[in-house]
């Protein structure tokens, strides 16, 4: 007869399950990572039925929001943050994550307390980084538990306005079985801190590692259970950091917040496009400006080219900020329709300040910065292109052009070149608004 308690195993990297012990995991390749575990004996009662309510006229309670005080981050939030939501903030070790939380502790609009929980830091520690931070501390508390039932009895006793776990890999609970950080410890102690939160209406952030990959350290479905999931990016050696959104049930995604690390703290750029413009540089070969949506946001930015003769018999290409696929598009599109030999020349391409450009709209920008490098024109100092390029060369509309424009003209520039529309719009802008069909139009 088979034995009622099985065991089972679950990968610790991936969360593949087997039914049987093995050495690799077939689904993420990763060796020795299946962790043995029994399944919990089930409960046969059952409980009432779920009541139904109409969809439109049950009553519910208004959606609140606070400020946190700093404006970058409400931005980021949609407006503010909403009480009895949980925020999973992920980044590289050492970016500013712990920092910006607490920095966002002490400015957060409440009068209850606010709570820092850390288990990677000791009160020394926290100390320190409030002093150099000039926190003033007022209503902040600290402590330095990592048992998720210490912790519910601390938020259930103090009922903070808002709380901060750093990180979500230290906290480990006694009724499941391994270490803290593994699959079943993540998963189950990230759905009891957010079924926690709804019930004491308690403003939650969540600091959790990235893996190698960069993306966060678990199983999906952490991002799954929380409302919001905030990605902290940016170079360690470099002085801003961009805060993304890739998740918000309470407001848009795909939003950014630019911080500056400074030695007192993560300053807030209101204006991020002037954060990658240097329009002061007298040699403008091969650079264009584009402007980029983020999320409702518009962000102009630099794209840099360098085309030189190849000395191999294969060309190099490089990017950066840009995908190497998209690169090699708009190269063999500029070769076939507006005949330009790139294949005889090595390109190398790069954006200010290393923002990752996913926006289409950049493909004119790149387009014009190739050929001015390889001809060696300088493109106007006052431009801005916007615009798609099909395979065809021809220039293709995109979103939000109105707000893209008015950016331009916000920061000074004469000319933005966009393509041509039967969609008419309305601006009272300064600038010339140039319309192209085609790109080699505006090659030629």
């Amino acid at each position: 007869m088979a034995r009622k308690n099985k065991p089972y195993y679950v990968c610790s990297a991936c969360g593949y399950r087997s039914e049987g012990w093995l050495g690799r995991c077939p689904q993420c390749d990763s060796w020795n990572t299946m962790e043995e575990f029994f399944p919990a004996a089930q409960n046969k009662t059952r409980g009432p039925a779920a009541e139904l309510l109409p969809l439109m006229t049950a009553e519910v309670a208004p959606e609140h929001r606070l400020s946190t005080g700093i404006s970058e981050l409400d931005h980021v939030l949609g407006g503010g943050n909403v009480l009895g939501s949980v925020t999973l903030v992920g980044g590289d070790p050492g970016i500013g994550k712990s920092t910006l939380l607490l920095q966002m502790l002490d400015s957060y609009k409440s009068q209850k307390k606010k709570l820092f929980i850390s288990g990677e830091e000791s009160l020394h520690q926290i100390q320190n980084r409030a002093q150099r931070l000039k926190i003033s501390g007022q209503n902040v508390y600290y402590s330095n538990v990592t048992n998720l039932e210490q912790i519910e009895q601390a938020l259930r006793h103090e009922l903070p306005g808002v709380a901060v776990i750093d990180s979500i890999q230290t906290i480990l609970s006694e009724k499941i079985d391994g270490l803290p950080g593994n699959i079943s410890q993540l998963r189950y102690t990230t759905a009891h801190l957010v079924r926690l939160a709804k019930e004491l209406n308690i403003s939650l952030f969540i600091i959790g590692h990235v893996t190698k990959e960069g993306s966060l350290a678990g199983p999906k479905v952490l991002e799954h259970l929380v409302d919001t999931v905030l990605y902290f990016e940016g170079d360690n050696k470099a002085d801003f950091r961009i805060l993304r959104s890739v998740k918000n049930r309470y407001g848009p995604v795909n939003e950014i917040a630019l911080f500056r690390m400074e030695s007192y703290g993560l300053m807030a750029v209101d204006n991020p496009s002037e954060l990658f413009l240097n329009l002061d540089v007298e040699d403008r070969m091969g650079t264009a400006v584009v402007a980029i949506m983020e999320g409702n946001r518009p962000v102009l930015i630099e794209v840099q080219a360098l085309v030189s003769k190849t000395q191999f018999g294969v060309p190099q290409r490089t990017a950066m900020g840009i995908d190497h696929r998209r690169m090699n598009l708009l190269l063999a599109v500029l070769e076939k329709k507006c005949g330009k030999p790139f294949s005889f020349y090595d390109v190398f391409i790069k954006t200010a300040g290393g923002i990752r450009v996913t926006d289409p709209a950049a493909d004119l920008g790149i387009c014009m910065a190739l050929v001015s490098s390889m001809d060696e024109n300088p493109l106007p100092r006052e431009a801005v292109y916007i615009g798609e390029v099909g395979l065809n060369a021809e220039l293709r509309p995109v979103n939000q052009i109105v707000e893209r424009i008015r950016e331009a003209d916000k920061l000074g520039f004469r000319r933005v070149v966009a393509p041509d529309s039967k969609q008419k719009i309305h601006l009272n802008v300064q600038c010339k608004v140039e319309r192209r069909r085609k790109l080699q139009d505006l090659i030629e």
